[in-house]
C-alpha cells in the first residue's frame, strides 16, 4: 500500500469535503472546510512525503478552533462520497490509527486500535469500543494484505 497521495486524489477529497479550492503549498496540500450553520471551520493539511524524524512518510494534520491532530506515517485513505467523509489510516505491528474528516467540518481520531477489531462482531463489543471498529472498518480493504503483523501476536 502506498504511503503517498496524488493531486487527483486530493481534488476528490476536496470535492467530498466541500472545498473545491484546494491549495498546494511548497510541500503540502491545504483544504479549508467551513460549516456556516454550526459555525465550525476545519483546516486539513496533507504532506505527501515529509521528514518524520529519521524516516520519511505521509503526514495528515487537522486544525480546528480547539484542536490540533496529527496522523504520522499515513499508509492510505478511503473517500466516502455517501458519508461525506475521508478516513486516513496508519498501521503498524498489528495496530492501526485513523483520522476521520467529515464534510461538516468535524473530525474523529482513533488511535492504536487492534487491527482485528475492524473485522469483529460489533454486537459483542461495548459501544465505546464498537465506535472505533465501525469507523475504521471502511478502511479494511486498503489495509496491508499481509496479516503477519496480527498473526504474530496470537
Amino acid at each position: 500500500m502506498s504511503g503517498s497521495i496524488t493531486r487527483e486524489e486530493i481534488a476528490k477529497i476536496g470535492l467530498v469535503l466541500g472545498d473545491d479550492d484546494v491549495v498546494f503549498r511548497k510541500d503540502h496540500y491545504r483544504l479549508k472546510i467551513v460549516n456556516e450553520e454550526d459555525k465550525r471551520t476545519l483546516v486539513l493539511e496533507v504532506f505527501p512525503q515529509t521528514s518524520l524524524g529519521k524516516t520519511r512518510g505521509m503526514l495528515v494534520v487537522v486544525y480546528t478552533g480547539n484542536s490540533h491532530l496529527q496522523l504520522h506515517n499515513c499508509t492510505g485513505h478511503v473517500v466516502s462520497e455517501e458519508l461525506g467523509e475521508v478516513t486516513f489510516v496508519s498501521e503498524s505491528e498489528g495496530r492501526m490509527s485513523g483520522l476521520v474528516v467529515e464534510r461538516g467540518a468535524s473530525c474523529s481520531l482513533y488511535a492504536s486500535i487492534n487491527r482485528d477489531l475492524i473485522s469483529s462482531d460489533f454486537t459483542t463489543l461495548g459501544v465505546e469500543v464498537m465506535l472505533s471498529g465501525v469507523a475504521l472498518s471502511l478502511a479494511e480493504d486498503i489495509l496491508s494484505k499481509d496479516k503477519n503483523d496480527t498473526d504474530a501476536e496470537e
